[in-house]
């Protein structure tokens, strides 16, 4: 069968048509393209997630350093504190780094491992919580 302008022709019947695309890499959408932006949004991005892993790591010394605080509620508060770092630091480094370096391309297994561990640490949080 052949359309007219084309050479689009039919499989015989003996051979199945399959999808031969191969993804290996995905397109990361960012927040802006102008070049005036990016140190905005770098420097942003860097100091909140900075203050929010300085945080966590205060709380999580401050219940481990003091006797008086080895209660429970503060036992889950740090376990709380600690997947939090771990939350935040699937995605936000990864996010500053290609900001910085303008590349907008994740490859699919990095994309599956961060999407992994993303998982792992919101199912941490809803348990602790």
């Amino acid at each position: 069968m052949t359309l007219q302008g084309s050479s689009m022709t039919q499989c015989p019947s003996n051979i199945q048509a399959q999808n031969l695309t191969c993804v290996s890499a995905f397109l990361l959408m960012s927040f802006s393209k102008d070049a005036d932006l990016q140190p905005i949004l770098f420097g942003l991005f860097l100091s909140m997630y900075l203050v929010t892993v300085l945080g966590n790591l205060l709380i999580i010394l401050v219940v481990s350093s003091d006797s008086h605080l080895h209660t429970p509620m503060y036992f889950f508060l740090s376990n709380l504190s600690l997947a939090d770092i771990g939350f935040i630091s699937t995605t936000v480094p990864n996010m500053i780094v290609n900001i910085q370096t303008h590349n907008d391309v994740i490859s699919y297994a990095g994309c599956l491992t961060q999407m992994s561990f993303f998982a792992i640490f919101v199912c941490m949080d809803y348990m602790l919580l």
